[in-house]
């Protein structure tokens, strides 16, 4: 009895590299041991792409958090000299020395009402994750008990 040599489909020539042959002979076991090496390297797949989409985030991020700084300082730089504005031109009424003052004491009650409203919303943050730590309960309940 004569073979016939298999085709080149057969042999796997037509597929990726890692990719099996389908065959009719397979054991479950393999077919199992095959779905679950698949399984890992996509899962390893989107691990990867998660990183890179990640990475490319935060890099836009972190530009867009430059030019928030950059921002800041500038209107820092604004507010300044709008306060020597104003202390020079108070002062042609007043003295530069009374501008000085009225201009500080403006910029510490903002300083003190600023101040108070940021404590107080501070005290309202909760940094324990209460909605996280119910679901890991309930997830560590149900695990023990799958059939309830």
């Amino acid at each position: 009895m004569t073979t016939n040599p298999p085709y080149p489909s057969e042999l796997g020539a037509d597929r990726a590299p890692g990719e099996t042959v389908p065959r009719d002979d397979t054991s479950i076991g393999a077919l199992i041991g095959d779905i679950t090496t698949d399984l890992s390297r996509l899962m390893r797949q989107e691990v990867e792409l998660a990183k890179a989409e990640v990475k490319e985030e935060a890099g836009k991020a972190g530009k867009g958090a430059a030019m928030y700084g950059a921002a800041g300082f500038a209107g820092y730089l604004t507010i300044v000299l709008l306060s020597f504005a104003a202390v020079f031109g108070i002062g042609r009424a007043l003295g530069l020395d009374w501008a000085a003052l009225i201009i500080a004491a403006v910029w510490a009650v903002i300083g003190a009402v600023l101040f108070v409203r940021a404590r107080n919303q501070m005290r309202q943050v909760d940094p324990k994750p209460r909605r996280t730590v119910e679901t890991l309960k309930e997830d560590a309940q149900w695990a023990k008990h799958p059939t309830s």
